[in-house]
Order: structure tokens, then C-alpha cells, then sequence
């Protein structure tokens, strides 16, 4: 019997990495009420400590101390911190890595 010679993917050249889904906001961190929060949550002081804790020109974010997902009240001053923007993405990747292992 002959030999076969290649044959080449059929699929074509498969992308070295495949993007990722660019991130979609979900309405209620645009709504007037977590508008509201944030701006009155400015002016206490953990704000100012999540400022000294910032490399120059970090962002920071209000975060829920219990995710949303995770049954956190939306509104509740007391379910909120402010974080730095590297700190938030680590709390992230926590609750999601506990929460795709069923420990939320």
C-alpha cells in the first residue's frame, strides 16, 4: 500500500490565544443609587486609606465585600470597601476561583 502524504489541518491555522470576551458592565453600576453610594462613600475615611494604599494613578473601586453573585446587598454601605484596582482583581479572582469549586 502507498503511503498518504500529509494532509494539512482542515481546520487552518488555529490563533496562537483566543480572545477574550471584552467585559460588559451590567446596568446597575451605571444606575443613580450605586452612583449615589459611591460619591457619599468618598468621604469616609477608608476611602483616603485605599488612596495611601494606590500606586500613582490607580484606580479605585467600591467594591461589595460579599459579591452580588454571592447574595451581598446590593446597597448596603456596611457590604462595601474601597479597594485599589490591583487589589480588587485579586479579591475577583478568589470569590471566582471559590465559587467554580462551590465554596462560595
Amino acid at each position: 500500500m502507498g503511503r498518504l502524504k500529509s494532509l494539512g489541518s482542515r481546520l487552518g491555522r488555529m490563533p496562537a490565544k483566543v480572545r477574550a470576551a471584552p467585559k460588559v458592565v451590567e446596568g446597575f453600576y451605571s444606575s443613580p443609587a450605586w452612583r449615589g453610594l459611591v460619591a457619599d462613600r468618598k468621604r469616609d475615611p477608608d476611602y483616603q486609606l485605599a488612596r495611601q494604599r494606590a500606586k500613582p494613578g490607580e484606580r479605585m473601586i467600591l467594591d461589595h465585600k460579599v459579591e452580588r453573585k454571592d447574595g451581598g446587598a446590593d446597597l448596603d454601605p456596611a457590604n462595601t470597601e474601597w479597594l485599589t484596582n490591583s487589589e480588587h482583581q485579586r479579591k475577583t479572582a478568589k470569590a471566582r476561583a471559590a465559587r467554580a469549586q462551590g465554596r462560595a
